[in-house]
């Protein structure tokens, strides 16, 4: 018997590759002689790039980067071959980068995204897969593209630092500086957002309280945001309010989009492919897979939506360990999922299960390839 091991983390516990190890371990007690597969996912969030790097046994590449503030970070991304590359804007430009008592969207940038991506193309990579989730940025993607060499200009024509709050400045756009390199790579942007730039459903709007805007600051920034819509139309000829995902990351999806011809992809869909997971399939009787919380949102564009999905298309049976389950979680069996079970095995407190997370994940995957076994004598 074969078993294919692919869970999401359990956010502040258990790591997708501990997940593997304790499967591994509770599926040797029951299938003696089992064989188990392991691959690490994640959906386009925090941790992808680690986990992708980890199944491809790639290479991380650290580098000091402006952080959302211009202050001096450590960003980092994955090379997974000569040509390719994965990496988060959230490393360079991510809100958990800015104190809760700095975050004002105006005065944020995403320059050192833009700076890892330099260092990628710089470096020979023409194949760059980019997670854009978790921003601190509310800037169109100005500040990403400017450290690519596209110039953002006043009344005056004098060069805007590309912040939120340069937005309602912006009269014109210079691409000519462009890196050169820039146009020899294509871009993949894992986005599962489907926002158009600007209005109620925009980047601003939807995005820039968590990124600490007030409203007196969000109806500035909206007003920066329509006039570089505008900027856009009439100079590139595409109205990103028409664009779903435009949106995402404060705007750095239509940046990529406009300046990069990236292509947006869904970012499960995109780790699935990246670590050859339809390929690892072949000959497997079940699939495990989890994530720490399974509600509603479970069946759009997360792991457990992702995997079920593709397992259906091989007849090939999923079942989910999960750490709860919340409103909604049973929409999940409509993509593949055939079963959940929960970690937590009795009333207790959530820092407990979370402190027990090794303890209760393991008793679970215990219950579960018993629960297996036994369908199998009937």
């Amino acid at each position: 018997m074969k078993f294919l091991f692919a869970s999401d983390s359990f956010k502040g516990t258990l790591s997708s590759h501990r997940t593997a190890e304790l499967l591994t371990r509770a599926a040797a007690e029951v299938f003696p002689g089992c064989e188990c597969v392991c691959v690490e996912v994640a959906d386009g969030g925090e941790g992808t790039t680690d986990a992708v790097l980890a199944a491809l046994d790639g290479k991380k590449v650290t580098l000091p980067v402006h952080g959302p503030l211009g202050e001096i970070t450590e960003g980092y991304y994955g090379v997974l071959d000569d040509r390719r590359v994965i990496m988060e804007m959230a490393s360079a430009s991510g809100l958990p980068l800015v104190p809760e008592s700095l975050r004002d969207p105006r005065r944020t940038s995403s320059y050192g995204t833009g700076e890892m991506i330099a260092d990628a193309l710089a470096g020979g990579s023409r194949e760059i897969t980019i997670a854009i989730g978790g921003s601190a940025t509310n800037d169109g993607g100005m500040g990403c593209m400017r450290a690519l060499g596209v110039r953002f200009l006043d009344e005056n024509e004098q060069e805007l630092d590309g912040c939120g709050q340069d937005l309602i400045k912006l009269r014109k756009i210079d691409i000519t500086g462009l890196n050169p390199l820039a146009r020899q790579a294509s871009f993949t942007v894992m986005c599962d957002v489907t926002n158009p730039l600007c209005g109620e459903n925009g980047a601003t709007y939807t995005f820039g309280k968590q990124k600490g805007g007030t409203p007196e600051i969000l109806s500035e920034l909206e007003a920066g945001m329509q006039n570089y819509r505008d900027i856009i139309l009439r100079q590139f000829g595409v109205n990103m309010d028409e664009v779903s995902g435009a949106g995402a990351a404060g705007g750095l999806g239509a940046a990529l989009m406009v300046f990069l011809n990236g292509k947006l992809k869904s970012g499960i869909e995109t780790v699935l492919d990246l670590v050859e997971f339809d390929r690892k399939l072949d000959g497997v009787s079940l699939v495990v897979t989890g994530e720490g919380t399974a509600d509603w949102q479970s069946a759009y564009g997360k792991v457990m939506q992702g995997v079920g999905t593709r397992c259906r298309r091989r007849n090939i049976p999923v079942t989910a360990i999960v750490g709860s389950m919340g409103k909604g979680a049973e929409h999940i069996y409509d993509h593949g999922i055939n079963s959940i079970i929960t970690t937590v095995n009795g009333i207790m407190p959530l820092r407990e299960a979370l402190d027990r997370a090794d303890e209760l994940y393991l008793g679970a995957a215990r219950r579960m390839f018993r629960m297996l076994k036994t369908g199998m004598q009937l």
